[in-house]
């Protein structure tokens, strides 16, 4: 965990992130379950940054949860993670994050991405997504 304070300098975002716990398969009458890891990425070599909230909502935008009460640090190069069984399939096909962070003035943006996955006797899927700064 970390204190901050608002008397720090940091600059602050928000960055979304689509989630599928769900794929079509075949029809959208039948759906498919996925694991999805979700990376939080510190790219910053030299300074730690700064989640201080990151929400997980479902298809109809309702939230399903809240991962942290209090902000996290994450050190240079650290790669905290969110993983999501497949038997959790609350988020649907169309789950996302909204995630809020801080960061020192020169530091990069923190990078978000989540990778889903699932195997079935000799078959797989697997795909990628990457957040994207909406504020």
């Amino acid at each position: 965990m970390a204190n901050l304070t608002a008397s720090d300098s940091l600059q602050t975002g928000v960055t979304y992130l689509s989630v599928y716990s769900q794929i079509y398969s075949r029809s959208e009458h039948r759906t498919h379950d996925l694991t999805a890891t979700v990376s939080l990425r510190n790219i910053s070599s030299e300074d730690a940054i700064f989640v201080t909230r990151a929400q997980f909502f479902d298809t109809a935008g309702k939230l399903i949860r809240t991962y942290f009460d209090q902000p996290i640090f994450i050190s240079p190069l650290e790669t905290v993670e969110i993983v999501i069984q497949e038997v959790d399939n609350e988020g649907g096909t169309g789950g996302n994050f909204i995630f809020e962070w801080a960061v020192n003035p020169g530091t990069p943006e923190p990078f978000f991405e989540a990778v889903m996955i699932s195997t079935s006797g000799q078959q797989g899927i697997s795909f990628t997504t990457q957040g994207i700064k909406i504020r």
